[in-house]
């Protein structure tokens, strides 16, 4: 049965029932009866179920059995997918050998995240209901997981509970051996390989082993197993599994017989690492406390496959049940979760740096409880398992030494423990423990909801930020429920005593044998108190104190700028970088992309750093916003050496801690003084008296070899500094980034990495990139003497004073300019670390979370090693011939008297190559305005001259065929359709430029982008009105059409940002999900104020002048399954537009790319890091992404071997200028070719790089009107540009001897490289991007033709069928109805309202929708909601309510006879009302994190809210009746707030930058708040409305009014608002 979306009317039929394991047992009272519909995510291929609700009746739903589709794939690409040749237990190690960092290799290939839960029963008792409970709550999680190219081999799914000894027991008495000995028997579950012959071997190494411990091996026990339910992918890697109880004889207490089979398991995986078979065993669990069962299986298969989950026998008083989603589609059984302790949600970001740290920690392990045999135990991480697998072996050795769960778990993820309100005031003692472990245990930082058992504990927590959703609940027959979602489980809502969800940094605990739960700051009390953590702090940690910056220079002015040309420093790293640094305490920003040619390409001598590009987060797991949400950042830093952190003491917290890497003078010397460090200073010069040839080799040895002996010697901290008195021309300096790489990779290696830590005193670094690079290679600080010297040399110069006397310039004092300097890489250095999503310094340092483009295996295995370079590059020698000619310019004697502009951001005559050129871009006017093939000829001469600039320069074509004539090839018409222009916004663009581009487009049947601006809707009608090229509609263009539209047919958007409506999307004929941008990935986007005219501020719903910064994650994004969601509510509000996800090329995104086509996006785009921008810092545009060239290859060809490559389009874009761009990207597998800045070039623009400033000279990217008017640009040049690319192409095949494009992409055998010479290095290899691995099923045509992929049957599709409803949609009439929902149905109301915006536009609906729905609603419960819709939800809701709503009415209530008080029950998710753009929500019980994030007009009341509640709103009003969390208000710009503080504890929580605080004093803004309470209660029959209006004069002054500056002046404000003038009055109501 392939299902299509069901027709009006249509009824589903459905057959075969299932096994009633699946459906719900009736509980609970009468009719309480479940069934539950899984879809998955592509409805072509899934097995579904689905039941109608009665419209209309409140009863119970009917049940209707479940159909089983035996339909094949229709996207089934079957590849004999190679078994994964890595070892799945630990590495092999011997004692003595040297330690192996991790690479990054390994690790970006395993990315995941998913939906988990627990269940625990608080008498401890067991009962098969709690697993039943599990699977059938893993049943409703379905859509958290994801599902390979079969659509049916899940990623994993797993459960975790107690030993069921019954059900052991009649296996025993079956097989007639004796019944076990509860207490001293072990019971473990092994993934064997399938082989019979292969078994036995393992087995009798296995057996060995337990012998030699002295256990006893009591039994195998095969597992009984249903193979028919299996995916045809995961049967190709099906274990044989098995389990085997043994018996510890020599230990009584629990905790050493835990230890005691943890020692086997590291004995039995060290065993089989050097047996060709070890590959292939895994040991799942073995343990006498605790069993996992589970496989790479779809979660609604578990129950099934394991025949012991379906018996009666099998029980548990707890269980921990796990949905993986793994971004990569060969998934391997052992990767299912739950681990051995723990099951886990989310991403691991600093997973690289916490590998290397924990192995170098391997030496200093000790622990009693091991008896000596650490070393037995080694190693503790994996790098080719997940990153959920590596916290698992971290936090098990913790615990297996002695540590509780819960400890392990504070030390691992420390919540955000500075500034925060309570934790400083109510519980001081748990601030002093997470000060203790701060030196000594990096975070294990990024998204997660970990849940953890030991057997005896069940507890769950989450990270820092709060980014994964998690809700628990109690009920009265004390059994204890924490999920991702709530709804999971048929729940009598009248035994339910508690309702509550973890916030960011929380933890609940359930102690098994006790019977109690305890929540958050019960858990860490107990934990924190457990030793004097405080006094050993304050007795052995040092701080450093803060010293003055020096008043002087310390060198003569000559003297300086040796030392700037010796190292490397050019006049626009001084002008532009250092001294707006000094000037403004910012970053500087600039625009348009970066189009110089990579570091290793171009011809001009580079810094090391500009080898490195820093790595950034997309989909897997979000960035942070460090802007808004700094609260949870910190630079602290400790110095000294890190104990052994499985003991306790004072001396461990002997360390100083730094508040931040940036040093000073003062501040290095006083490190230098410190006795306890013994600090040791390396000087970093190398010597080419006798040579260039391996001098910088040997330099670099020895200097590893001092370090060793001085870390030996009991040195703590290493200093490598590259200060000398005097300069000498045969002593260059070793690049600083090469030293402290080579020395940290070297104490690692040699296990001594821990005992000390490595500063850098170095000339050679100044921008926040090279802080940054320093930082990630090991570096703990840095003193950037040349860098501050300059700021002194700067602000003493003739030059600044008078420009500070005749105030062209804000006086800065000479201490100032260095602080604000400092303060400047501050802050950048917060965002380079929330690009990656990771919140900590002491997290980054040394995670080496860079890429390398141009350097070679042996400059990156000595000084890098771990990190990626593809495409390798310069050695040693070439290296050192760089350095030197940088050098030499500080001796010549025709030195310059000043610096050399090497042109690397500003484009000049006779500096760096500029791909956008003033020169090429008067070429291409003269072409496309004259419309001249002869000058276009010219213009494609020009490219073919240019310097090699990008790696595609590198290739040319060849083939085998003989040339065709044009005539043959398909015609240019059909190639454009390929086309496509880049995101620019309208704001960043002009509405002139925005528009012309839109026409071109649309009249060559091509696409245009919107960019996340919104759109006019002035311009979605065909213009019918034009006469002369002039159209009234649109003024202010001309060289119009008859029959041309101006409506982008691609409309970006940012999740719920900026102009995102109904109607916006229901008028797109693709929908783009920006998740980050070519020129700055991992950041947010940013619009001068001077850019937000009125015009562009009310298509974004914000305030004219305004900046509109947004942030770098997008609020329902924190992972794989939330974009999976968001794309899902998509397809929901408009199901005829493809939807396509926009990414940035970097290592990795193969992985990314999968992720993102298994959760159903038609369009995958990849940028290249070259992309333009209106706005960017400087570091960014230049320092992050890679060549779309890498970025392309890796996603086709892993899409390929995954089998996925037909569900999606590729689409490339990134410095595309010609028509052998695009067939370079055929070539290497694109379908379509997006074009950005040079469509701005065509349409007029002449690239002065200037657009951040809004005074661009032609009008193509300034708001201002005089400005605009000189917009030179007519629809018809880009028709010209296009037209000739679309011929180009056709050349190029026609002499190929292809007919069309289709017969091209993907065939990288076309392609060869270049007989071409490089300056400074002949060793790149291009390798990666010329192999092959097969093609996919269809031609690129057949997969840019197929439909829209679909959500499957929904309940929208049930409700629109209604013909009542569909009645009063026509005909604009009101109806009621009642409809029963669950926590699967997804985006409810999404595809109804875009039917409703579909026919009437955001506001034209007359008629009403009064319906009513009863149950857990599933997320994006009425996301983008019409006027008209009233929508009442009976029950309770999960994540993302009332997404992007734009009118209409919303109310939440949970059930009438509730067993808990409403208003202390969370009722819904996180990050409601996002983008909400009108309407009106009321919810009785409270809300999770982020509520009305980004809300632009919409009014709500809500009875309590976590933590960033009206974050980044722009209007409309929020009332919170009751506690929130911290930082409310973070980026509110528009809008009001009122909050109830009854306990005088919200100032500290409130965010002061933007907003002002104050009580609510004016009359007007008294009775909105009245009148949305009053029409709360009436709505909802809220107690604390209710008892709030009963005593208004009490309460009135309890309320806060938070106001941001836009709406001061407003009545609802200003109490004397009447003398303000009358103009400026703007009032709220909606």
């Amino acid at each position: 049965m392939a299902l299509q979306s069901v027709s009006p009317g249509a009824q589903l039929l459905h057959s075969t029932a299932k096994p009633s394991s699946v459906l719900f047992p009736n509980r609970g009272g009468a009719g309480n009866i479940f069934s539950v519909d899984f879809v998955g995510l592509c409805c072509k291929s899934k097995r579904t179920r689905r039941r109608l609700g009665v419209s209309g009746s409140r009863s119970r739903s009917r049940l209707l059995s479940a159909g089983k589709s035996a339909s094949p794939s229709s996207v089934k690409a079957v590849l004999d997918l190679e078994r994964t040749s890595q070892s799945l237990g630990e590495w092999p190690r011997q004692s003595g050998d040297k330690l192996q960092v991790a690479l990054l290799e390994d690790i970006i290939a395993e990315r995941g995240a998913c939906g988990v839960g627990f269940i625990a029963n608080l008498e401890n008792k067991a009962s098969h209901q709690i697993v039943t409970d599990a699977l059938t709550a893993l049943g409703c999680m379905e859509h958290r997981g994801g599902c390979g190219a079969d659509n049916d081999s899940g990623d994993g799914s797993g459960v975790m509970t107690s030993i069921p000894w019954s059900l052991f027991d009649d296996w025993a008495s079956k097989q007639g051996i004796a019944s076990f000995d509860k207490l001293h028997t072990g019971v473990g579950m092994f993934f064997f390989p399938r082989d019979s012959d292969l078994i036995s071997e393992a087995k009798k190494v296995i057996v060995n082993i337990f012998r030699q411990e002295g256990l006893e091996v009591l039994g195998w026990r095969p597992v009984p197993v249903d193979s028919s339910v299996v995916g045809f992918y995961a049967k190709e890697t099906m274990p044989d599994i098995q389990q085997v109880f043994v018996r510890v004889v020599t230990e009584d207490i629990v905790d050493d017989i835990e230890r005691e089979l943890y020692i086997c398991r590291k004995l039995i995986e060290k065993a089989a690492s050097t047996e060709n078979w070890g590959n292939e065993l895994y040991v799942c669990s073995l343990s006498n406390q605790t069993l996992v069962y589970k496989g790479m299986l779809r979660s609604e298969v578990l129950g099934l496959f394991y025949l012991d989950l379906q018996n009666d026998l099998y029980a548990s008083s707890f269980a921990i049940y796990h949905r993986r989603y793994s971004t990569n589609t060969s998934p391997r059984w052992p990767l299912a979760q739950p681990m051995r302790f723990l099951g886990h949600n989310g991403e691991i970001n600093t997973i690289q740096g916490n590998l290397n740290w924990m192995q170098s920690r391997e030496t200093s392990l000790k622990s009693p409880v091991w008896r000596g045999r650490e070393n037995e135990i080694r190693p503790f991480g994996n790098p080719k398992a997940s990153d959920s697998a590596n916290l698992d072996s971290a936090a098990e050795l913790l615990i297996r030494s002695g540590r509780a769960p819960e400890e392990s778990l504070m030390i691992l993820v420390p919540e955000a423990y500075k500034n925060h309100p309570t934790l400083s005031i109510k519980y001081p003692e748990v601030v002093d423990f997470y000060e203790y472990y701060k030196g000594q245990m990096e975070a294990w930082d990024g998204p997660a909801l970990l849940l953890f058992s030991d057997g005896k504990t069940v507890g769950a927590c989450l990270d820092r930020n709060g980014l994964r959703p998690a809700r628990y609940w109690r009920t009265k027959d004390n059994v204890v429920y924490v999920a991702s979602e709530v709804g999971v489980l048929p729940m009598d809502e009248s035994k339910v005593t508690m309702k509550g969800r973890l916030g960011p940094g929380m933890m609940i605990t359930v102690d098994l044998t006790s019977g109690q739960v305890y929540e958050n700051t019960d858990v860490k009390k107990r934990v924190a108190l457990s030793n004097p953590y405080g006094k050993w702090v304050a007795e052995n940690m040092r701080k450093l104190k803060p010293a003055n910056f020096l008043s002087t220079t310390t060198m003569e002015n000559e003297s300086i700028l040796r030392h700037q040309q010796a190292f490397g420093y050019s006049s626009e790293d001084v002008q532009m970088i250092i001294e707006t640094m000094a000037a403004q305490g910012k970053e500087p920003t600039f625009c348009m992309g970066d189009d110089i040619p990579l570091a290793a390409l171009s011809q001009k001598p580079h810094m090391l750093y500009d080898y490195f590009k820093q790595r950034f987060a997309q989909v897997t797991n979000p960035a942070i916003d460090p802007l808004r949400e700094g609260l949870v950042m910190s630079l602290e830093v400790s110095i000294g050496k890190r104990g052994n952190i499985l003991g306790v003491g004072p001396e461990n917290a002997s360390q100083v801690s730094l508040s931040s890497p940036v040093l000073n003078e003062g501040e290095l010397e006083e490190l230098l003084q410190d006795p306890n460090l013994k600090p040791q200073i390396l000087r970093t010069f190398f010597d080419i008296q006798k040579g260039i040839e391996g001098s910088l080799e040997k330099t670099l040895n020895r200097l590893c070899e001092a370090a060793d002996e001085a870390v030996r010697n009991g040195s703590q901290l290493l200093v490598l500094s590259d200060r000398s008195d005097e300069l000498e021309a045969t002593h260059p300096a070793i690049p600083i980034l090469l030293a402290v790489g080579a020395v940290h990779q070297h104490l690692i290696e040699n296990g001594l990495r821990m005992s000390a830590s490595i500063v850098a005193d170095t000339a050679q670094c100044f921008s926040t990139h090279q802080f940054a690079c320093l930082i990630g290679y090991g570096a703990s600080a840095v003193c950037p003497y040349l860098a501050l010297e300059t700021c002194r040399q700067w602000r003493l110069s003739t030059k600044t004073v008078n420009l500070m006397r005749n105030g062209k310039m804000p006086t800065v004092t000479i201490e100032q300019a260095q602080k604000n300097f400092c303060k400047a890489v501050k802050s950048g250095l917060l965002k380079i670390l929330s690009k990656m999503g990771i919140s900590l310094l002491s997290s980054y340092c040394g995670a080496q979370i860079f890429e390398i483009y141009g350097l070679g295996r042996d400059v990156v295995d000595l000084s890098f090693r771990g990190s990626v370079s593809v495409i390798g590059g310069l050695t040693h020698n070439e290296l050192a011939r760089e350095t030197l000619s940088f050098w030499v310019k500080a001796f010549s004697e025709d030195t310059a008297k000043r610096l050399e502009n090497f042109g690397f951001i500003q484009f000049r005559p006779g500096g760096e190559y500029h791909g956008n050129n003033p020169e090429m871009s008067k070429l291409l006017h003269k072409a496309v305005r004259q419309k001249s093939l002869s000058a276009f000829s010219t213009y494609q001469q020009h490219l073919a001259n240019r310097p090699v600039n990008v790696l595609r320069d590198l290739l040319e074509f060849t083939s085998d065929r003989a040339s065709i004539p044009v005539g043959r090839v398909e015609p240019a018409s059909s190639i454009v359709e390929r086309f496509c222009t880049g995101g620019m916004s309208l704001g960043a663009i002009s509405r002139e430029t925005h528009e012309a581009i839109a026409i071109a487009m649309n009249r060559l049947g091509g696409r245009s982008n919107s960019g996340e601006g919104g759109e006019d809707p002035i311009r979605w009608s065909p213009l019918t009105d034009v006469v002369d090229g002039y159209s009234p509609t649109l003024p202010h263009l001309k060289g119009l059409q008859n029959g041309d539209t101006a409506t982008s047919a691609i409309k970006q958007v940012a999740s719920g940002r900026f102009g995102v409506t109904p109607t916006f999307l229901v008028n797109a004929d693709q929908l783009e999900i920006k998740i980050a941008q070519g020129a700055k990935p991992g950041e947010g986007g940013q619009l001068p104020g001077k850019k937000v005219s009125a015009y562009i501020a009310r298509l974004r719903n914000s305030k004219p002048g305004v900046p509109l910064i947004s942030p770098p994650p997008h609020h329902d994004i924190y992972s794989i399954e939330d974009l999976a969601q968001l794309i899902y509510d998509l397809h929901q509000v408009n199901p005829k537009a493809k939807v396509s996800v926009k990414l940035v090329a970097e290592a990795g995104i193969g992985t990314v790319a999968s992720g993102v086509a298994k959760g159903n996006a038609d369009v995958i785009q990849i940028s290249g890091h070259d992309g333009g921008t209106g706005a960017s810092p400087v570091s960014s545009i230049k320092h992050a992404g890679g060549p779309w060239e890498l970025g392309l290859t890796e996603s086709h060809q892993t899409l390929i071997s995954n089998g996925l490559r037909e569900r999606v389009v590729l689409r490339v874009d990134g410095g595309f200028k010609s028509g052998f761009d695009v067939l370079m990207a055929a070539a290497m597998g694109a379908d379509e070719y997006g074009f950005g800045s040079v469509a701005m070039i065509a349409t007029g623009c002449v690239m002065a790089r200037i657009c951040h400033t809004n005074n661009c000279p032609v009008g193509v990217a300034s708001q201002r009107e005089e400005l605009r008017a000189r917009f030179p640009g007519v629809p018809g040049d880009l028709v010209n540009f296009f037209l000739y690319v679309a011929e180009e192409v056709r050349g190029m095949l026609a002499q190929l001897g292809f007919e069309k494009l289709d017969d091209v992409i993907g065939r990288t055998e076309l392609l060869k490289p270049r007989d071409i010479s490089l300056v400074k290095t002949q060793h790149l290899d291009l390798s990666y991007i010329l192999r092959s691995v097969g093609f996919p099923k269809w031609s690129s045509t057949e997969i840019r033709k197929q439909e829209v992929h679909c959500n499957g049957p929904v309940l929208d599709d049930v409700v629109l069928a209604d013909p009542e409803i569909s009645d009063a949609i026509e005909n604009e009439k009101l109806v009621s109805k009642t409809f029963n929902i669950y926590n699967v149905d997804r985006a409810v109301c999404g595809r109804v309202a875009g039917v409703v915006a579909k026919k009437y536009g955001d506001t034209g609906f007359a008629g009403q929708l009064n319906i009513t729905f009863l149950g857990s609603a599933g997320q994006s419960f009425a996301c983008f909601l019409t006027p008209g819709m009233n929508i009442r939800l009976v029950g309770e809701a999960n994540d993302y309510v009332g997404k992007g709503m734009a009118g209409g009415e919303l109310v939440v209530t949970p059930v009438e006879n509730i067993g808990c008080c409403p208003e202390d029950a969370t009722i819904v998710g996180n990050t409601c009302l996002y983008g909400a753009t009108g309407g009106q929500v009321f919810v009785r019980g409270k809300a999770g994190e982020r509520f009305a994030v980004r809300n632009s007009l919409a009014q709500a009341v809500v009875e309590g809210a976590g933590d960033h509640c009206c974050e980044y709103m722009t209007g409309g009003c929020v009332v919170v009746l009751g506690k929130v969390g911290r930082n409310v208000a973070a980026g509110m710009t528009g809008g009001l707030a009122y909050i109830l503080d009854e306990d005088d504890t919200l100032i500290p929580k409130v965010n002061r930058e933007i907003v002002k605080i104050q009580r609510v004093k004016a009359p007007v803004g008294q009775m909105q708040l009245k009148s949305l309470i009053e029409a709360h209660v009436e709505k909802t029959g809220s107690s604390k409305g209710s008892a709030v209006l009963k005593e208004w004069d009490k309460y009135l002054p309890l309320f806060w009014q938070l106001v941001p500056p836009s709406e001061e002046d407003t009545p609802e404000a200003c109490a004397e608002y009447e003398t303000t003038a009358a103009g400026q009055v703007t009032l709220q109501s909606a």
